[in-house]
């Protein structure tokens, strides 16, 4: 089963559908940027669900810090449950979806759109009901069926990040995007393997991680949950910090994503309390005094820029959770009472 589960080599298979991304997606990104820029939105509001969701965590962190937009998540159940959609008449709509077919992520569009807003869908299927509703769609070009999303996660963060670099017109930032597909091989080559077997019998996790890889926590501690069954708990290190950080004691399992970047001293102070209170560390990073302190080491390449280390970031995540769902003894390609496609209202 560990060897050759679709889960396993969809993981693998991520270089070379982050590399198929950038050489076809390129038109249709310079596409919506062009459009995206004559509408001039004065913010923007993101409707995902799952995984999704957690690329637009992405997104909100990556254009506030690089295109100066302020990013919203969307709140489905206005447009669906209360009928009290927010205004949206001047705002850029994103739905991201692998399927783009939950109706309650359409309708966030179809709202946006019948307001006189500009929609863009990101999605695996140019002909769903989200691209259909959309002014314009980026396709992820990469197919998928595990379960559990990491093909066309690493894809949306991808195009996400395209995106951004072409609303800014940067071509530096542009040109760093051609090395993620090398990063995430390295970073597939030197996951240490069976990394998960001593923690068989552990039921609950924490998952910590600062500024731009806070949606790397909620995705791993996602895939953990989908394919394991355990209770993992994503924070930012700054809102562990605000309380539920009482929760860590002798022996708690955490995983601590942690590559090299602005929060630095938040992880530092936070691998300080941990290595107090005799915590077991998991560490995703590429900073050695980190990986020197884990009881698990995963080590990241060091060349990558911080904005664009949550596509790196989460592989070794990925792996993580299916080795520990095989440590349990859990089939990783059969996550119980799930399906590939959910449909929510």
């Amino acid at each position: 089963m560990a060897a050759v589960s679709q889960l396993y080599r969809e993981i693998h298979e991520q270089p070379n559908s982050l590399t198929r991304l950038m050489r076809d997606g390129w038109n249709q990104v310079q596409i919506a940027a062009d459009q995206i820029r004559r509408f001039a939105p004065d913010w923007c509001v993101i409707a995902a669900r799952g995984t999704s969701d957690n690329a637009a965590r992405y997104a909100k962190y990556l254009f506030g810090a690089h295109n100066q937009m302020g990013v919203g998540l969307a709140v489905p159940s206005l447009f669906t449950l209360y009928d009290a959609p927010p205004r949206l008449e001047r705002a850029l709509t994103i739905g991201i979806s692998q399927s783009g077919q939950s109706p309650d992520v359409v309708s966030v569009l179809a709202e946006a759109r019948r307001q006189g807003g500009f929609t863009l869908a990101i999605t695996n299927d140019p002909s769903s009901p989200l691209a259909q509703v959309a002014d314009v769609t980026l396709q992820l070009f990469t197919e998928e069926r595990s379960i559990a999303a990491t093909k066309t996660y690493t894809n949306q963060l991808l195009a996400i990040a395209m995106l951004s670099a072409a609303l800014a017109g940067d071509k530096e930032r542009i040109k760093e995007l051609r090395h993620i597909p090398a990063a995430v091989d390295h970073a597939l080559m030197t996951m240490p393997a069976r990394s998960a077997d001593n923690f068989r019998e552990d039921r609950r996790f924490v998952v910590a991680s600062r500024g731009f890889n806070y949606c790397t926590a909620f995705e791993i501690a996602l895939k953990m949950k989908e394919t394991s069954y355990v209770l993992a708990e994503p924070y930012s290190i700054a809102d562990l910090l605000h309380g539920p950080v009482a929760i860590i004691e002798d022996r708690f399992p955490v995983i601590l994503v942690a590559p090299s970047g602005q929060a630095t001293a938040n992880v530092d102070e936070m691998l300080s309390l941990l290595k107090e209170r005799n915590a077991r560390i998991i560490a995703i990073s590429d900073r050695e005094e980190i990986l020197k302190a884990a009881e698990v080491a995963i080590p990241l390449p060091r060349f990558v820029p911080e904005w664009l280390s949550p596509i790196v970031s989460v592989v070794p995540g990925q792996l993580w959770a299916r080795s520990l769902a095989v440590a349990k003894s859990i089939n990783p390609d059969a996550p119980r009472g799930l399906s590939k496609v959910t449909l929510t209202l």
